[in-house]
């Protein structure tokens, strides 16, 4: 089986490439450093010639147009498998609402697919609580997390894409879900600093969403590494 990964130098991306040639399968790199150099967004894709296309690439802008690049040039692709996000169609943000262009698209295009929509990583997370926390007073946001580990969304997607065309599948998500004070929290306690915490509310109807939990998943899969396994091994 050919697959070809786009995105495969990423966070995700890295674990799904190694698992991928675990398994034994062809693997080869879309990205402007891959095994096929190629700039999604500019447009410049050169005909597809895998069995199986696992989409990863994105960014803060431009993923819709970057994704219609790659299925303009995904014919006899068998299967295409993508990763979103959860809250893609609740919650009011406009990279969410590129990242639901992306999965309708995906949807029009006659390939056959699978879009599975995971949590935020915990890479994210840690992305997010050290920016807070560079503040002298540490703004928290009022919302909740369900952080989820890159390498059990990895072991999610290669599952997938060893597997037939199954549309939109179950949610993945972390094992808990946390309150952001308790992020920061853990935090600052992992890194022995010592701020000044103070409760802000996110306005709007984003906020509202937020604080309604339509980015978490409770029912949906969940992975086995915790938020506090990850902070401690970094």
């Amino acid at each position: 089986m050919k697959i070809l990964v786009t995105g495969g130098t990423g966070t995700l991306g890295r674990h799904v490439v190694a698992s991928l040639r675990d398994t034994g399968a062809d693997v080869v790199t879309l990205s402007r450093h891959g095994d096929i150099a190629c700039d999604l967004l500019a447009g410049d894709v050169p005909q597809i010639d895998a069995d199986v296309v696992v989409h990863l690439a994105g960014g803060q802008k431009g993923d819709d147009v970057a994704t219609r690049n790659l299925l303009a040039a995904c014919a006899g692709v068998r299967h295409l498998v993508y990763i979103s996000v959860i809250g893609a169609d609740t919650v009011p943000l406009a990279w969410l609402r590129t990242k639901l262009a992306c999965e309708q698209a995906i949807a029009d295009s006659g390939i056959p697919f699978t879009i599975l929509r995971a949590a935020q990583f915990h890479d994210l997370t840690l992305t997010m609580v050290r920016g807070l926390v560079k503040l002298p007073i540490v703004p928290v946001p009022g919302m909740r997390l369900q952080p989820v580990d890159a390498r059990d969304v990895a072991a999610r997607i290669v599952e997938l894409a060893l597997g037939s065309p199954a549309g939109r599948v179950t949610d993945i998500a972390g094992p808990a879900v946390y309150e952001m004070g308790q992020l920061v929290r853990d935090y600052l306690s992992a890194t022995g600093k010592c701020r000044l915490t103070v409760p802000m509310p996110l306005p709007g109807k984003a906020g509202k969403a937020y604080r309604a939990g339509q980015n978490l998943t409770l029912d949906g899969d969940h992975g086995a590494r915790t938020w506090e396994e990850f902070l401690a091994d970094r």
